[in-house]
């Protein structure tokens, strides 16, 4: 009699166990992939939120985080340049994730930039060279702007990263020092205010300022 107690809570564990891993790896009926009817969207103002609606009648839209750490604020950068697609090259000729132009490519060692669209790995060590030498050119400007008020933003590290990944490390310079009079735009209309304060909110302490980084695979 024992014997058969033992086997039937045995059975009935291996039952509820295998319904229980069933239930984790069953799809989620309610979220759909990516279509091309569909847009992600950003909400920069609000903190670390990403919306997702279908444009349709059943639209829904699904909350994604992304905390404030360098990673967060990486990948916001990213989606705004490229809608974070490694692979893409703009009307200008910028490259990859982040929208790289030849020129900072070849300031942080990288020269071919077919092989660097091929490389998520390689568009990754790029972005972080990238910012530690944008840091570094920016360091005084960081330690005598950040908590100012300028055309209505507050000024923050991350914000003046962000503005220096869109416009160079020079322009956000003449933007501060002339707090905000002397303003860059690009091609297509964006501005660094409008970067200073999309990106304004974000700890940026993990990259560390660099004269002369590089990016290079191991």
């Amino acid at each position: 009699m024992k014997k058969k107690i033992v086997l039937r809570h045995f059975t009935a564990l291996v039952l509820f166990c295998t319904l229980l891993q069933s239930a984790m790896t069953m799809p989620n009926p309610n979220i759909t992939e990516l279509d091309a009817n569909s847009t992600l969207t950003l909400v920069y103002d609000e903190p670390s939120v990403a919306t997702f609606q279908a444009n349709d009648s059943d639209a829904f839209i699904n909350y994604i985080v992304l905390d404030r750490s360098y990673v967060g604020f990486k990948e916001a950068l990213a989606f705004k340049e490229s809608r974070g697609r490694y692979d893409v090259v703009n009307t200008l000729g910028y490259l990859g994730k982040y929208q790289f132009g030849p020129s900072t490519l070849k300031l942080i060692g990288i020269h071919n930039t077919q092989s660097f669209l091929k490389n998520p790995e390689l568009q990754e060590k790029a972005f972080l060279a990238n910012a530690k030498r944008n840091k570094w050119v920016l360091r005084r400007d960081i330690k005598r702007f950040v908590g100012h008020t300028i055309n209505g933003t507050i000024v923050t590290e991350s914000g003046i990263l962000a503005a220096a990944h869109l416009a160079g490390p020079g322009s956000v310079k003449r933007y501060l020092r002339s707090f905000g009079a002397v303003g860059f735009t690009d091609a297509f209309g964006t501005n660094v205010a409008s970067y200073m304060r999309k990106f304004s909110s974000y700890d940026t302490s993990f990259i560390v300022a660099h004269k002369h980084p590089k990016a290079a695979l191991l």
